[in-house]
């Protein structure tokens, strides 16, 4: 079996993260996405808020699981039998990024990286402008799934 995760914050999850989700259920037989914890990190939204959304965004997808996870993530991965880390890439800064976290993953262990560039239209939304608008009471609908989308 070709198993995979997609690690991240997801805080909140984005029509980005959503696209990779997408297109990386097409290459594995089953995509993880992993919620990270990071006690040193202050969230907008809690972990169960997190996981809900995630979870009800790919509620009729059975090659999706959601979990969560503390410490390194290719730790993760050999706990779970996963074999893949999928990445999204929006810029080229994302990539030198990725890239040397791939490098020190891939010299802790044999965990590949398979990236996907973030569809056009969506390389621009990050979780962290999408923190922004609604801090500032903007419209974020448009960035993403509805299963974000807080109702008043």
């Amino acid at each position: 079996m070709r198993r995979a995760i997609f690690p991240g914050s997801f805080d909140p999850l984005t029509l980005g993260h959503y696209d990779i989700i997408k297109r990386g259920i097409t290459l594995f037989d089953e995509l993880v996405i992993a919620i990270g914890i990071n006690a040193d990190k202050k969230y907008m939204f809690s972990l169960e808020e997190r996981t809900k959304f995630i979870k009800e965004a790919f509620k009729d997808e059975p090659k999706i699981k959601v979990v969560t996870y503390e410490g390194l993530t290719v730790d993760f991965c050999k706990k779970i039998g996963a074999d893949f880390i999928l990445r999204g890439l929006r810029n080229p800064a994302d990539f030198e990024f990725e890239k040397a976290i791939a490098h020190t993953n891939r010299k802790l262990s044999e965990i590949e990286t398979v990236f996907l560039l973030t569809s056009s239209g969506k390389s621009y939304i990050s979780s962290s402008i999408v923190r922004d608008v609604i801090r500032n009471g903007g419209d974020y609908t448009g960035l993403v799934p509805d299963t974000v989308i807080v109702k008043s």
